[in-house]
Parts: C-alpha cells; sequence; structure tokens
C-alpha cells in the first residue's frame, strides 16, 4: 500500500462517518480511528529485510495534516451529486457472481428502480435499487467490501 492509497483511504474514513478502520495484509497493518478530531494513523510494518524497503511508507502520520484541507474541497465538489448510501450492513457486490457483469460502471446512466449493486447480509443477497434518475460519477466501495449501515456508495449526477 502506498502513500497515495493510504491518503484517499484516510479521505474515504473521514467521509464515511466510521470511527475506526484496520487493514491487515500480508507484510502490512493499518489502523485509522477518528474521532470528530483530526485522523490518527498508526502503521506497523513487520521487521522483515523486504518490508525495509517500504519504511517511509510508516511516514503516513503526516498524511492528515495533508488530507484534511482536501476534504473540504471534496465537499464542495460533492454537493452538486446525489449520493446513494446503503440502507444496510453487509457486504457490497458490484455484480451477481464473478461472471456476470457488473450492474453499473462509472458514466453509465440509472433511472429509479435500477439495480445498482448487492448487499450481502447475513447469507441473503439484497438487491439495492436506485432511488434517483442520473449518472454515475464515482463508485466509492470496493467490489466484496464491507459496508455500514447508511455509508455512500454512489455519487450519481442528476439528469
Amino acid at each position: 500500500m502506498d502513500i497515495k492509497q493510504i491518503q484517499e483511504l484516510i479521505k474515504f474514513v473521514s467521509r464515511s462517518g466510521v470511527n475506526e478502520v484496520a487493514i491487515e495484509q500480508e507484510n502490512f497493518k493499518i489502523t485509522i480511528k477518528t474521532n470528530q478530531a483530526p485522523t490518527v494513523v498508526h502503521a506497523t510494518v513487520p521487521q522483515a529485510p523486504l518490508v525495509q524497503a517500504a519504511a517511509p511508507v510508516a511516514t503516513a502520520p503526516t498524511a492528515p495534516v495533508a488530507a484534511t484541507p482536501a476534504v473540504p474541497a471534496a465537499e464542495e465538489d460533492a454537493s452538486k451529486y446525489i449520493t446513494i448510501k446503503s440502507p444496510m450492513i453487509g457486504t457490497f457486490y458490484r455484480s451477481a457472481s464473478p461472471e456476470k457483469p457488473m450492474f453499473v460502471n462509472v458514466g453509465d446512466e440509472i433511472g429509479v428502480g435500477k439495480v445498482v449493486c448487492i448487499i450481502e447480509a447475513m447469507k441473503l443477497f439484497n438487491e439495492i435499487e436506485s432511488e434517483v434518475s442520473g449518472r454515475i460519477v464515482k463508485i466509492l466501495v470496493d467490489n466484496a467490501s464491507p459496508v455500514e449501515y447508511d455509508q455512500p456508495l454512489f455519487l450519481v449526477e442528476p439528469i
């Protein structure tokens, strides 16, 4: 995970309203906590020689300073868009199965009632339908990622 990905993750966490996110990968662990105060990042890197080359990633605690001023600008840009939010807690899927096409992609026009994603909750797959008409501008969640109630999923430009 590079510094740009960490900065994007910090921005996403601050917008989503989630208080804490922890990510563990093979040779990397990061925890981001927010309490309506500046975002705090704790990154630990194992003591493997190969990972030591990635030590500059540990400078991530300076990222919240750079990310904090950018959040209001992102909110200004997003103010003209409608946000489709998650109606439940679960796992977000962009298609009905791995072999099937995505329900929507950036640039697609959608109408009221169009299925935009599936959220799996307790082994039940719930189709999430759009309540607005417009064009998909941004997909805010990665496929097969956990989502919280009321978490932004898509930005839609009204038509």
